[in-house]
């Protein structure tokens, strides 16, 4: 009797490991429903096992909660969980769920800000991107830069045009501050390297310089160029003429060219009637830019007007630059 009790007890333990392990194994292999091929969803700070499960729920995934929770437990994942975006595509297990969260492996997107943007052009991609999340709408220019810690009192020009790869759900401000972080690092760099006797003060001043050079130049060999151009006006106290900071004056008034009366109406930014450089940037300048403000070509060029093709036609005076203007400009030889 003794031993058919000790057998039948065995084949109990036999017959509930098995089940025990059918079990583990539909819930591991099992692939989880979904409403639809692919889904999006975010798992907030501080969420634990049970408050994930319920927002992949709401996201269409039709996941037992309670399978979820007790497996996240049980293998101890429940600690390693970690806050941000996921995708879960039709097939995926429970398990592979629960280990792309505990790896951290997030979705990612990204934004790109090109150079010569302006911030005005910044700030909409960002607005309209729907993986971004809005906080600045109520906020001031004044305000942001005091969060950044920026010590100008204009945003134009503090942020680095690059491709920024960020979580869904990453704020408007999270990625301004990567951008503005950005800028101001490579800008110390390349002012603690410029070239010696430069007519530029401070930094900044060599950010609004390179923005003008960013918006005239349309050939990059040309830049250095462009930016000598620029630096000997500025030792001869010559105004910089340059209609790209005409145009930034006129705001929304700028209706795609620039007439006479334009260029005769001052503003902060009209170079055709105030001397030195702008107040501020008139847009997002490149590195590019930057290098040719810091290193510019050594000439004695003081004009350059357009060839219509991208590149420009350089002079040395205005008697040069008259006849290369009728010649690019007015169509006469």
């Amino acid at each position: 009797m003794k031993r058919k009790a000790l057998g039948l007890l065995v084949l109990l333990m036999l017959v509930s490991a098995a089940a025990g392990y059918g079990v583990w194994w539909w819930v591991m292999q099992r692939a989880v429903p979904m409403q639809a091929e692919r889904i999006d969803y975010i798992i907030e700070a501080g969420s634990g096992p049970k408050a994930i499960a319920r927002q992949m729920r709401e996201a269409g995934i039709s996941l037992d909660e309670n399978q979820f929770v007790w497996l996240a437990r049980l293998t101890e994942k429940d600690k390693q969980l970690q806050a941000g975006a996921y995708e879960a595509v039709r097939g995926d297990t429970l398990w592979a769920l629960l280990e792309r969260m505990a790896q951290g492996d997030m979705l990612q997107t990204r934004v790109t800000l090109i150079e010569g943007w302006d911030y005005k052009r910044i700030r909409t991609v960002l607005s309209e991107n729907s993986h971004v999340k809005q906080t600045l709408t109520e906020l001031s220019d004044a305000e942001l830069l005091a969060q950044l810690g920026a010590n100008a009192t204009h945003p134009e020009g503090l942020f680095y045009p690059d491709t920024y790869v960020f979580v869904p759900g990453t704020t408007d401000y999270d990625i301004l501050r990567r951008a503005y972080q950005a800028q101001t690092d490579l800008l110390e760099k390349m002012w603690a390297e410029r070239a010696p006797d430069l007519p530029l003060k401070t930094p900044y001043e060599a950010l609004i310089l390179a923005s003008i050079v960013e918006k005239e130049t349309g050939h990059s060999a040309d830049r250095e160029r462009v930016a000598g151009v620029f630096i000997n006006r500025l030792r001869r106290g010559m105004l910089l003429q340059t209609d790209p900071t005409v145009i930034y004056g006129m705001g929304d008034a700028y209706e795609g060219r620039i007439r006479k009366r334009d260029l005769q109406t001052d503003t902060p930014w009209n170079t055709y009637t105030r001397t030195g450089l702008p107040p501020t940037p008139i847009a997002t300048p490149s590195k590019a830019a930057l290098q040719a403000t810091l290193h510019p070509e050594q000439h004695h060029f003081l004009y350059f007007v357009s060839r219509g093709d991208g590149t420009s036609e350089f002079s040395r005076n205005l008697t040069e630059h008259n006849r290369a203007v009728r010649k690019y400009i007015l169509n006469k030889s």
